[in-house]
């Protein structure tokens, strides 16, 4: 049985634990409001942003942009992988990059060659353990993201799409659907796949609406195309950065409750220790007791 003072030490320690796991808690909470305000606001804007291009590529040629036409050989493939820079957020980046080192499995047993773009040391630590080449990585940059840093990743991934060196871009990111569900998603960048106008209009039970341009749909798919990677590479950010910070305030929150169960513990352990001590004096103190009778 251990002593006193080594169940006493282990008691505050745990104590010194839950103090610290508590107010990471509270810090991701205060976090998480701005992120999660950021994403609710950049929503209705991808979502529209999305209505009216598919739209407009509804209106003109498969090929009518480079990044709407698919290579007839392909041999490169990108994968755009968005996790956090810090860890202590449960299983969350764990799942993202999981699925990434899946995608990336399939691409390479499919021929393709296979390079990522981290954005957070944790995709960026797991990519570099497990082999892959990493063609550009942005450490520390989540806990301050823009829309000029999503432009300048996706720019990257369209230059690359349009020159040829690569062959499909794919985006992958820890999507913020409540504080309990944080699933990790996987999306086709390049080449641009825009669902057809019909669908969209049958999933918001609206008619399809039908749209005059100036000017030609050709000019303005050339601004609005890059345009939308840029979106969808912010949104992946936004949608990341929020579903960290609710992560982490599960696992905090569960690590608060485990060190509260292990200070119950390790009390009723300190009471149970102290009193078989209490109880071994009391008999040496009967047992000197009655020998001195004798």
């Amino acid at each position: 049985m251990p002593s006193l003072k080594d169940v006493k030490m282990k008691i505050v320690g745990v104590g010194k634990t839950k103090q610290i796991t508590k107010a990471m808690n509270m810090v991701a909470s205060a976090k998480l409001r701005g992120a999660q305000a950021r994403i609710e606001r950049f929503r209705p804007y991808a979502a529209k942003y999305r209505d009216v291009l598919a739209e407009l590529s509804s209106k003109v040629e498969g090929n009518a942009h480079p990044l709407l036409a698919e290579h007839e050989e392909k041999k490169h493939c990108a994968i755009v992988l968005v996790t956090s820079d810090r860890g202590l957020c449960g299983s969350f980046n764990g799942n993202i990059i999981a699925t990434a080192l899946k995608l990336a499995k399939e691409k390479k047993a499919e021929g393709l060659e296979v390079s990522f773009v981290c954005m957070g040391k944790k995709g960026r630590d797991a990519v570099k353990a497990a082999g892959y080449k990493i063609a550009k990585a942005y450490a520390d940059r989540m806990g301050s993201i823009d829309f000029a840093l999503a432009s300048s990743v996706a720019q990257e991934v369209i230059f690359g799409y349009e020159t040829f060196g690569l062959d499909e871009v794919w985006l992958i990111y820890g999507e913020f659907v409540s504080m309990g569900q944080q699933p990790p998603r996987t999306l086709c960048l390049l080449p641009l796949k825009t669902p057809e106008a019909e669908e969209i209009a049958e999933e918001a039970g609206e008619p399809r609406c039908e749209y005059v341009y100036e000017p030609q749909e050709e000019k303005l798919l050339a601004e609005l195309l890059p345009r939308y990677v840029k979106v969808q590479v912010y949104r992946g950010m936004l949608d990341t950065s929020a579903s960290e910070h609710a992560a982490r305030m599960a696992a905090m929150d569960n690590a608060t409750r485990n060190c509260n169960e292990m200070i119950n513990m390790l009390t009723l352990l300190y009471n149970k220790t102290r009193q078989a001590s209490i109880t071994s004096e009391l008999i040496d103190i009967v047992g000197g007791a009655e020998a001195l009778k004798g």
